[in-house]
C-alpha cells in the first residue's frame, strides 16, 4: 500500500470569517485528493480545515499542544496529546509532506519557519513573507497563492503530484 501524502494546514486559532471559509475550502480540497489534514486541532484556521476535509470524506489529526484532548475541535479523527505547549508546532510541520499556511499569527510565522528548515513545500494563503532585505534565503521560501484550491494545487505540484 503507497503512502498516504500528508498536508499541513497552519494558521491562527482566532481567526477571521474570511480565513476560516478559506480554510474550510483548503481542507475540502486536500481531501478530494485523497491526502490526510494535519493540523493542530484547535479553533480557528485549524478546525476550519478540520471541518472541510471531514466534509469531503478525509481523515483529520490534531497535534495537540495540552495534555488531553479536551480543548480539540469536533472534525478531528486521530488526537495527539503532546503537553508541550507550542513546541508542538515543529510537529505540525514536520508530519506534513507539504504545509498550508491560512493567514497567522506568530505560532504560524514559527511553524513556516520549521517547515522551510526542513525543505517542505510552504504555500501561503495572506500569511508572512520572508523579507530578509534583500538577502538570499538557502531554500526555496513560501509560494505564494490567492485562494484554496490554488494553494492545494501548488501544494501537489511542488509534491509531484496532481
Amino acid at each position: 500500500m503507497p503512502k498516504m501524502r500528508c498536508i499541513s494546514v497552519i494558521g491562527a486559532s482566532s481567526a477571521t470569517k474570511e480565513e476560516f471559509k478559506i480554510a474550510e475550502e483548503v481542507g475540502r480540497e486536500v481531501a478530494r485528493r485523497g491526502a490526510v489534514l494535519i493540523c493542530g486541532g484547535l479553533g480557528g484556521v485549524m478546525e476550519a480545515a478540520a471541518k472541510g476535509a471531514k466534509e469531503a470524506g478525509g481523515l483529520t489529526v490534531g497535534i495537540l499542544p495540552g495534555e488531553d484532548t479536551s480543548k480539540m475541535n469536533p472534525y478531528i479523527d486521530i488526537p495527539i496529546v503532546t503537553g508541550i505547549g507550542y513546541a508542538r508546532n515543529a510537529l505540525v510541520a514536520y508530519s506534513g509532506d507539504a504545509v498550508i499556511a491560512v493567514g497567522g499569527k506568530l505560532g504560524t510565522l514559527s511553524e513556516i519557519a520549521y517547515s522551510l528548515m526542513m525543505y517542505k513545500p510552504v504555500v501561503g494563503i495572506n500569511t508572512w513573507g520572508l523579507d530578509l532585505d534583500g538577502r538570499d534565503l538557502d531554500r526555496p521560501g513560501p509560494t505564494v497563492a490567492t485562494n484554496a484550491k490554488e494553494a492545494v494545487t501548488k501544494a501537489f505540484e511542488a509534491l509531484g503530484t496532481k
